[in-house]
């Protein structure tokens, strides 16, 4: 039987999600209403039957671990584990200097585990996977290292690490985020590109990272491994795309976003509340775990019609806590213990923990952290010029008011 280890990489400081990034970690930014980013990686991994998971924490990591010791408990009886591992310079007194030198600094962990086989995977992607159908792609090519990977417009490609395929699937050239990317043979509009998930064979792995150490790099994955690799080992490509999940439907198959900014946070949230989602969080097949908290039923009161006085959500995600008392709200994305209250109105919009909207207020396209109270009346999204005085706007249009924030 062979073993596996699974190390995500969650130490990433996030600036482009500033100023949801302020106060903690990417992977532990809320998402799609009850959720936090790493919850996605950690149900691949879960849902596919692997229970060993290092989460490799490093940058404003109290929200993340706290999230992760009350949502995930396994059984330690039968070797289950994630277990969060903080940035410990047993290798020097620098902090993870790349991916790459993150995993080089808990070699030990490798060593301690013995596993066949080491998936390093980034912790804040949005997407589902079964891993099972990837080991099994690595084992029938007989890799060293493989590589998850997706089409991706030229344009966008140039953002990611771009590989190179033969007829086989065999990687014959990577490059790492490149100007001018290699369009694929039969589509010239697109890239092959790199998800920054691998499955690496235990030999290769420890050999490439302590090369590496030796020499004057970026020590990242990236940049400085699979560039100098794919001459003298075996390393594939897997197409993503055909990943399978039970329980969904064809299109959600593709579905993978690195939400590194405010627009691409804000889109994936959006890409939710269809009523055809393009990542559906209700297949029963692939369940989605999170911390569950002992909250009431949300709650939509008052239908006074002639006055206007109604709750209403349109095309919307509630979640538990939450009361919609007297006001609307369309397209938006609502995190536990939110209440809407009387004649306001929020569209395409995000809000987080315990936000309180006032009577008569306007919100759109707008991204509002924790306990921020909006006072009555105040429009937000609707005079981007007036906003950008105040908040955080994105040149898009999006605003972003941090946690705890005072409105006046």
């Amino acid at each position: 039987m062979t073993k596996s280890l699974v190390m995500i990489l969650a130490g990433g400081e996030g600036k482009r999600l500033y100023p949801l990034t302020k106060e903690r970690a990417k992977p532990a930014v809320p998402f799609g209403g009850r959720y936090r980013i790493i919850d996605f990686v950690l149900n691949n991994f879960i849902n596919s039957g692997f229970f060993k998971i290092k989460v490799l924490t490093q940058f404003k990591s109290e929200s993340l671990n706290n999230h992760i010791s009350q949502a995930w408990h396994l059984s330690s009886k039968l070797g289950q584990y994630i277990d969060t591992v903080p940035a410990q310079m047993k290798r020097g007194r620098d902090w993870y200097k790349g991916t790459a030198d993150a995993i080089y600094q808990n070699l030990n962990i490798i060593i301690d585990e013995n596993p066949d086989y080491i998936f390093v995977f980034g912790g804040d992607h949005i997407y589902k996977m079964d891993v099972r159908q990837m080991l099994n792609f690595h084992n029938r090519k007989k890799a060293d290292l493989t590589i998850a990977a997706i089409p991706k417009p030229i344009d966008e490609a140039r953002s990611f690490g771009v590989i190179k395929t033969d007829n086989n699937r065999r990687v014959i050239d990577f490059e790492e985020k490149p100007e001018n990317p290699a369009p694929l043979p039969k589509n010239p509009n697109k890239a092959l590109v790199s998800m920054g998930n691998y499955i690496f064979n235990k030999k290769t792995i420890i050999e490439e990272l302590q090369r590496d150490a030796k020499k004057e790099t970026a020590h990242d994955f990236g940049k400085d491994i699979i560039t100098g690799m794919f001459k003298k080992y075996k390393l594939y490509a897997y197409d993503f795309t055909k990943n399978t999940i039970n329980g969904s439907v064809k299109y959600e198959r593709q579905y993978w976003r690195d939400i590194g900014n405010i627009n691409a946070y804000w889109q994936a949230n959006m890409d939710l509340v269809s009523v055809s989602p393009l990542f559906d969080l209700y297949n029963s097949e692939w369940p989605l775990r999170t911390n569950y908290l002992t909250l009431p039923p949300a709650k939509f009161v008052f239908a006074d019609r002639p006055k206007y006085r109604m709750g209403i959500a349109t095309d919307s995600l509630v979640s538990e806590g939450c009361i919609i008392s007297g006001g609307q709200i369309n397209r938006s994305v609502l995190s536990p213990m939110v209440r809407i209250n009387s004649y306001s109105y929020v569209t395409e919009s995000i809000l987080f923990d315990g936000v309180n909207v006032g009577r008569y207020a306007k919100i759109k396209r707008a991204i509002i952290d924790k306990y921020v109270k909006i006072p009555p009346g105040m429009e937000i999204g609707y005079d981007l010029k007036k906003d950008r005085k105040k908040f955080h706007v994105t040149k898009s249009g999006i605003v972003v008011i941090p946690k705890n924030m005072v409105l006046e």
